[in-house]
């Protein structure tokens, strides 16, 4: 079997900066001088606070100070939970 074969996968997630032309990692990814790397590229989700909290108040809009505690009151019950048993 050819050496490439038997090698294992190894994925690993972090942060660059790409700075002057080059992926600068923010991190130690691990990785030997010279070694060949695929790089798959995502750019993080920002974080828009407001527009968070807009879309949990639209969440309980119309609904009454009861109604609230139903729906809050079924959200924390866990016995009715798919992961535990009946």
């Amino acid at each position: 079997m050819d050496g490439e074969e038997n090698r294992e996968h190894m994925t690993k997630t972090l942060e660059a900066v790409y700075e002057d032309g080059v992926l600068k990692p923010l991190g130690d990814p691990g990785l030997s001088d010279h070694q060949r790397v695929i790089v798959d590229i995502r750019l993080p989700v920002e974080q828009d606070t407001e527009s968070e909290l807009g879309a949990w108040r639209r969440v309980y809009e119309g609904l009454s100070e009861s109604d609230i505690a139903e729906v809050e009151a079924i959200a924390l019950n866990r016995s009715r939970s798919s992961l535990h048993e009946p």
